[in-house]
């Protein structure tokens, strides 16, 4: 087979072009950090990308999901403790009413401390976080008691069907993030409340000690829903938990498919950057350029 100038001016070319597309690669790779910069440059690993990518994405939004749960968790503690204080505070004064020592003003000035602990509550009761009332269930666009005097708590506040506020923290596993609107703020709570202001300002006592057995139980509900909400709340911190190190491995598992190996990287690009003056160096020597490079 004879081989011609033009053959040998062409395969040089040709190597020349594919060193530089090589360089391009390497470079390419050195720049962005990725091994690809378009699914063409390698299919397989644009797909699986795409497929671990999701993963990561589906865990930050559970990581965000959580973020919500804990605000409304939060926020209803916080709320629950409040209105511990303010019905333990009713309590106190109550027993205090309870002495024969006390005036009818005497009765009367604590009638008025109740009253203003009783609009208290329903301050608490009606909180709002993001513009959601957190203890009306998923009732969250009206309040669950009215400010009148007395007041008076939603209808639905015992309904089952509002008790489940939930937020979905993990694939196909939801927690409920609300407390039990029934429990904590009931008609029953503040009628109780209620009874005790009206009773120490007519300047009667007679009552008192069935009221504060009523106040008691409310008290009684008040907390074991403060524990149960203390239980779904550690629950959710080992989920969230279980989520950072899924987080880790799924950042981990894509990084290790698209992520170049800077060092390998930067070797492969000196060492094409050698073989491609090389070339240059050969092509030259080989290609004729002039009549003159037949006549030295």
């Amino acid at each position: 087979m004879r081989i011609t100038q033009s053959m040998l001016s062409g395969n040089s070319l040709r190597h020349i072009s594919n060193g530089y597309e090589k360089m391009q690669k390497y470079q390419d790779q050195i720049s962005t950090g990725k091994k690809i910069t378009k699914p063409s440059d390698d299919p397989v690993v644009a797909m699986k990308g795409m497929y671990y990518r999701s993963g990561v994405t589906e865990v930050e939004q559970y990581q965000r999901n959580l973020s919500e749960a804990y605000v409304w968790m939060d926020n209803s503690e916080a709320g629950i403790e409040q209105a511990n204080d303010g019905l333990q505070r009713i309590r106190e004064l109550t027993l205090q009413a309870k002495n024969d020592t006390n005036t009818e003003d005497d009765r009367k000035s604590i009638a008025k401390e109740i009253e203003q602990l009783k609009q208290d509550l329903v301050n608490i009761a009606n909180t709002q976080v993001n513009g959601k009332y957190i203890f009306h269930g998923t009732d969250v666009s009206n309040p669950p008691v009215t400010s009148d005097n007395p007041p008076t708590v939603a209808e639905n506040i015992m309904d089952p069907a509002i008790n489940n506020y939930s937020v979905e923290v993990s694939r196909g596993v939801s927690l409920r993030a609300n407390i039990n609107p029934g429990t904590v703020f009931s008609q029953e709570m503040f009628d109780v409340v209620q009874s005790i202001q009206t009773s120490l300002e007519n300047g009667d006592s007679s009552e008192l000690d069935s009221l504060l057995g009523r106040l008691d139980t409310s008290l009684d509900s008040l907390n074991g829903e403060r524990a149960e909400l203390g239980a779904r709340y550690n629950r959710l911190e080992m989920v969230e938990s279980r989520l950072d190190q899924q987080s880790v491995v799924a950042t981990k598992i894509l990084s290790e498919n698209e992520d170049v190996d800077m060092e390998k990287a930067i070797t492969d690009l000196t060492v094409q950057e050698s073989v491609h003056r090389a070339a240059l160096s050969v092509g030259a020597r080989i290609m004729q350029t002039s009549l003159m490079d037949f006549l030295r």
